[in-house]
């Protein structure tokens, strides 16, 4: 068994694997049937002034035969008192010392209400905290969550604030909610951040009842937009996650969050940069117990790529991770079509002749059979044809000889520029 074990900014956890802050972390009897279960940590539901949540606050996306591809809420932070979340708090970690307990905060910027709330959560005995300056509905029109994540200048102050009492790691959970994600990752780590966990949800509307014309979710007749999460917005996530672990003046430790469904999506995020992972919607679809398999697998990933631990992951594809114009524009690739894989159901000829570089024909065999045939020469390897296939292997894109020695846009524009330069120096000569 390889091992499994984190350290993320302080905070030891016998796995990578986190729940994260939201509906299912919202009880001691929540988190401890976690812990059961196999989780390595878990982060808190959001802690903060009692709020009133609506009745009607879910809602997800189901594509191709899919149950909840994307999942979609109005939900805010914990609607009980903050005396009770501080007992179950205290329980739980009493009862399971090894396990990461991570508490979720979210209060008006002001400093002194950081100042209580850090002093009242930590005097129960947490590993950490994780200040949320993302949900985008509900607090943020209270001035809170993603109103204040927007704003690097408030990142950065109230992580100050928090800072200034605080003894233990504090984790700030950003926003996806903006232009550039690394700008507020920055200012956090200007304001004392030990570690950031990123996304939180991104504004969205599930989608229109056709019927009744009501939003989904609708509050007697009435919408909002809400926090929108599950596996859709993983590729999302997974960029922001890269940009901020391959920018050198941010430079902490990473939780990944989004859309994380399996072993498998763990190991990406830690590839590019995540120490840890928290997952959520997952849970809420499947329950605690599929933690058993995401261990499970990532052991014998782990076993069969020959590593001892799960930290030998972080980061080694953070390196590939570049901008556009450093990439290699004489590299190429073609399609190839395997006829004895091949169903000939026509869809990657009909992507290509419609939508794409009209590369593939269709053809007749010897034996009067319909082959479908790539003209190399014509293709320019966009993959197209090999994503819409529906048989595994039908379709290969193969490495070929390029048009010339690697030259990326950036290197081509310092080699115009260099001859631009030559020139005007003979023309002054």
């Amino acid at each position: 068994m390889a091992d499994l074990r984190i350290n993320l900014a302080g905070i030891e956890s016998p796995n990578p694997f986190w729940l994260a802050s939201a509906p299912p972390t919202n009880t001691g009897y929540q988190v401890q049937r976690a812990f059961e279960a196999g989780w390595g940590g878990a982060v808190w539901k959001t802690l903060g002034e009692p709020i009133i949540n609506t009745s009607s606050r879910f809602a997800a996306v189901h594509f191709g035969g899919r149950r909840v591809a994307g999942f979609n809420n109005i939900e805010l932070i914990t609607d009980r008192p903050l005396e009770v979340n501080l007992k179950e708090i205290y329980e739980t970690k009493k009862r399971f010392p090894k396990h990461a307990l991570v508490v979720s905060l979210m209060v008006e910027p002001k400093r002194e209400k950081w100042h209580e709330i850090v002093k009242r959560v930590e005097a129960v005995g947490v590993d950490g905290l994780e200040l949320n300056f993302g949900c985008p509905h509900g607090m943020a029109e209270r001035g809170m969550g993603a109103a204040s994540g927007q704003r690097p200048d408030l990142v950065e102050a109230q992580t100050m604030w928090v800072k200034e009492v605080a003894e233990t790691p504090v984790i700030v959970k950003l926003t996806p909610n903006i232009t550039d994600i690394t700008v507020t990752a920055r200012h956090a780590v200007q304001g004392g951040a030990d570690a950031i966990s990123l996304i939180n949800t991104i504004n969205s509307l599930a989608g229109v009842d056709i019927h009744t014309w009501n939003t989904i979710p609708h509050v007697r007749g009435k919408g909002a937009h809400g926090g929108y999460c599950g596996p859709a917005v993983k590729p999302i996530a997974l960029n922001m996650v890269a940009e901020c672990a391959r920018d050198p003046q941010v430079g902490v430790p990473i939780s990944g969050i989004g859309g994380i469904s399996g072993w498998q999506d763990a190991v990406e995020f830690m590839l590019m940069g995540a120490s840890g992972v928290q997952i959520c919607t997952a849970a809420m679809h499947h329950g605690f117990r599929i933690v058993e398999e995401m261990i499970d697998g990532l052991n014998h990933y782990l076993e069969d790529k020959g590593l001892v631990s799960v930290t030998d992951l972080v980061g080694q594809t953070v390196s590939n991770y570049s901008s556009w114009g450093d990439l290699d524009l004489n590299y190429k690739v073609v399609a190839r079509i395997d006829a004895d894989t091949c169903i000939n159901c026509n869809k990657c000829h009909i992507a290509c002749e419609d939508t794409s570089h009209q590369c593939i024909d269709r053809l007749t065999n010897e034996e009067g059979k319909p082959v479908l045939k790539v003209r190399e020469e014509d293709c320019v390897g966009c993959n197209l044809c090999s994503i819409v296939c529906p048989v595994d292997g039908a379709i290969e894109m193969v490495e070929v000889p390029g048009d010339g020695p690697p030259m990326s846009w950036n290197e081509r524009q310092k080699a115009i520029a260099a001859l631009n330069a030559n020139s005007a120096e003979m023309e002054v000569v």
